[in-house]
């Protein structure tokens, strides 16, 4: 909100400077960007009067000027303005002015004719391309026929005015008008500012409610009302209008709308007019859209409406996006002679909703949204008919049309002196106290230590005592309460048992080689459906950053996969990532999704770098596998973990990819990425793996402590089987622990062969066998004995030939 200095002096006498201001607002209530004068850094701009414009005798479009500036000789100035012509008040840049964007003017000569200064525009002496009149968009702008020659510009135009930018919270909507900051200010102050008044005369011939019916949905707009002015004339409003427009950063567009926005301004009440001639029918319409409804807005773009969109409508058609935006089809122009003036109360979920939807987020969506003062909308309503029957020398027809009016009931709250002074840690008295409710101008009754507040409709940001503790330490001054130390009970701070496996989890897989990478939680929905270890529904946005970010993740590969196409892309053959984060599931008709820990990994290329001594080994399943094991067995889980070939996952390799299970729970799967998959993110061979870390913390884990190593010797056995080739690895290793009797330690498989020299459809395993006994030294007869157990059972079990 910019508020003019001007402009609140009407409100409040103030003797003080406006950056002092300014500081005093930004440590009592909202933050201050700036405090600044349109004139900044500009001078030596002065009024001036066209006596002659001549025609340049070598251009075709650039004019001799005499222009008096108050001086004792007309100034000559070359001009290329279209709009120039003779007995104009013009601004007038003297030769040495400056003016914006740190120019200065020097004498000159143009196609050879001497120009001593320069005739402006708006646009070239500081303002805003949006909010210069668009009257004036290719020339110069001609001011007031009694403006005095050589005086200057700066007051005319309202540039010599203190200009305090406030930043407004979410909360303090109801400083997005001059009547709210002036209570605001007041309250600083401890002065009671005049609110504007006006003489409304209702002298038309004809009753509002004989020229409008409504039909208005009370959950849309628990308040709806109209006025009627007719007999308008629409033309450029008056300066002192303009200047209050402009100096709020808004365009003058005619005496009609640019009174709904000075309403707007003052009371931070949004208003829209309409052209009642141009309504299809005088019976108003506050609803819902239909869905697929079309709407021309004031700029011009025909807007598809959903039916979550509230409208304004007559009998035919949708008219004006409710709050947000009017209709092209009755807007206001030269011709309009009768006003239609709304003032209402909309549902701010549904502007905000509609606003972000159609990214139409103008000044009425934006005071919509963050609310307005209900006890001045019929003023704000009488207050625009009278301004606008003045300006455009019209007549107020009869009476108020009401389609809505919900009451308002203020808010009451009560807080006791203790608890003020125990919450801020002061020492206040009930005096005190009640004179900052009173500067606040919130009625109050207290009994020296009750107070029992009626908290006026303007602050509907205050609803119970923890608001009235805020006003209370505000107003009084955050720099006065006394600064105290916390006390209490000193209590050792810990991570939580998850957070410690997490972190432990990534302190491991760093110490495997890879590197973290954390990606977008947003994707497209064809990628979050990717490599899913569960059933789910997507979920999407309903107002996404863009089409790559449309659904929440249900996988963290996909997003691994993206961040390897990118480095590849440049050039980095070996890459090994992962990521801990949440992947989000959603069941059935659910609102919000299940968040759950995964962590996952992706690795194409090598893990090391070739070396004089040895080669790069690039990555394969059992590399990836080892990784994972290496994760696994450093969580501890009670419950044994096991692997098992799966072609369930379709964009994994079928015959390189496994679930990973602790007992009898699947957590994740490892595998190889499918070629086609691959070929689609553009990466070569790349191998990954995801497991369900929520599930690994959930499930029972082993205490974990040390063990001294024994010192007694250990017996090895080795031996080598011939199996049919669907016997697994992992089967007869889980045979060998079950048989393998109490000392058995290790079991390590060391060779494997299929070649020509076995029978066809059999493979040779070879293993090692560790036993060690820590109590004793193994006697070789026992060994002996447990080895012949695991022999018999391979040969019974697997039909194994020992070889």
């Amino acid at each position: 909100m910019k508020v003019s200095m001007d402009w609140l002096n009407e409100y409040l006498t103030l003797d003080v400077d406006p950056q002092t201001l300014g500081e005093k607002i930004e440590r009592t209530a909202v933050e201050v960007d700036q405090v600044y004068k349109m004139s900044d850094g500009m001078s030596k701009l002065v009024v001036g009067e066209t006596l002659s414009v001549e025609p340049h005798p070598d251009s075709d479009h650039l004019h001799i000027c005499k222009v008096d500036v108050g001086e004792d000789e007309p100034l000559q100035i070359v001009c290329g303005a279209p709009n120039v012509a003779t007995g104009q008040k013009v601004i007038v840049a003297l030769p040495g002015a400056w003016i914006a964007g740190h120019h200065k003017i020097k004498k000159s000569k143009m196609r050879g004719v001497a120009s001593n200064g320069m005739l402006c525009a708006l646009q070239e002496i500081g303002f805003d391309e949006k909010i210069a009149p668009k009257a004036y968009d290719e020339g110069i702008y001609i001011l007031p026929a009694d403006s005095k020659n050589g005086s200057s510009v700066f007051p005319i135009l309202g540039m010599d005015d203190d200009i305090v930018e406030t930043d407004l919270t979410p909360n303090r909507g109801d400083m997005n008008s001059m009547n709210g900051t002036a209570w605001e200010v007041g309250a600083i102050y401890g002065k009671t500012p005049k609110m504007p008044t006006f003489s409304l005369n209702e002298d038309g011939s004809r009753k509002v409610s004989d020229l409008l019916q409504f039909s208005v949905d009370e959950t849309l707009a628990p308040t709806y009302k109209m006025r009627i002015v007719s007999g308008v004339t629409i033309q450029d409003s008056p300066l002192w209008l303009q200047k209050r427009l402009w100096e709020a950063g808004m365009r003058p567009i005619n005496n009609i709308v640019d009174v709904t926005n000075y309403i707007m301004l003052t009371y931070g009440q949004p208003l829209h007019a309409f052209d009642y001639d141009k309504l299809s029918s005088h019976h108003i319409h506050v609803r819902l859209a239909d869905e697929g409804e079309h709407l021309t807005t004031l700029d011009g773009e025909d807007r598809k409406l959903r039916d979550s969109d509230m409208v304004i409508a007559d009998d035919k058609h949708a008219i004006a996006l409710a709050g947000t935006m009017g209709g092209l089809d009755t807007e206001i122009d030269d011709n309009t002679t009768t006003i239609a003036i709304e003032s209402a109360i909309f549902d701010p979920i549904k502007i905000r909703k509609t606003a972000r939807f159609f990214n139409l987020h103008s000044e009425a969506s934006m005071r919509f949204e963050r609310g307005v003062n209900k006890d001045d909308n019929q003023n704000a309503l009488d207050h625009a008919a009278a301004l606008m029957a003045k300006l455009g020398q019209g007549q107020t027809e009869h009476g108020t049309g009401v389609g809505s009016d919900t009451p308002v009931e203020p808010a009451k709250v009560s807080v006791t002196l203790t608890r003020i002074n125990h919450v801020l840690g002061t020492q206040l008295t009930a005096d005190q106290v009640q004179t900052i409710f009173d500067h606040l101008n919130f009625p109050t009754d207290n009994d020296g230590e009750t107070f029992n507040v009626t908290v006026p409709a303007r602050r509907w940001d205050i609803h119970i005592e923890a608001d009235l503790f805020e006003e209370v330490a505000r107003l009084y001054g955050y720099d006065n309460i006394p600064s105290t130390l916390p006390y209490g009970t000193m209590t050792p701070g810990a991570l939580t048992f998850k957070q410690r496996i997490i972190r432990d989890s990534r302190r491991l897989l760093e110490g495997a080689g890879l590197n973290q990478a954390i990606s977008y939680a947003l994707t497209t929905t064809a990628k979050a459906e990717q490599f899913m270890m569960r059933d789910s529904e997507p979920t999407e946005l309903a107002f996404p950053m863009s089409t790559d970010h449309t659904t929440a993740r249900m996988n963290l590969i996909s997003g691994l996969l993206d961040d390897i196409a990118y480095n590849v892309a440049r050039k980095q053959k070996n890459v090994a990532l992962y990521e801990q984060g949440r992947v989000f599931y959603r069941e059935g008709d659910a609102i919000r999704p299940l968040e759950v820990e995964h962590i996952a990994g992706a690795v194409a290329g090598t893990l090391t770098n070739k070396t004089w001594h040895a080669e790069a080994d690039t990555i394969d399943f059992y590399g990836i596998k080892g990784i994972v094991d290496l994760f696994l067995h450093d969580m501890g889980l009670s419950e044994p973990i096991h692997y098992e070939a799966t072609q369930a996952h379709a964009q994994m390799h079928p015959g390189r990819t496994a679930d990973i299970y602790v007992g009898d729970q699947v957590v994740g799967f490892v595998g190889q990425v499918h070629p086609e998959v691959a070929s689609d993110y553009k990466i070569p061979d790349t191998y990954v793996f995801e497991l369900n870390l929520q599930a690994l913390i959930d499930a029972p884990h082993d205490q974990q402590q040390y063990e001294p190593i024994s010192k007694f010797p250990d017996v090895t056995r080795d031996i080598a089987i011939l199996v049919d080739q669907s016997v697994t690895n992992a089967d007869v290793v889980a045979l060998i622990n079950k048989r393998g009797g109490a000392h058995l330690a290790d079991v390590q498989l060391f060779d494997v062969y299929e070649g020509v020299h076995l029978p066809a459809g059999k493979k040779s395993l070879a293993y090692t066998l560790t036993y060690r006994d820590r109590q004793a030294t193994l006697v070789e007869a026992d060994v002996t004995k447990a080895f012949d157990k695991v022999t018999a059972a391979l040969e019974k079990e697997f039909d194994a030939e020992i070889r």
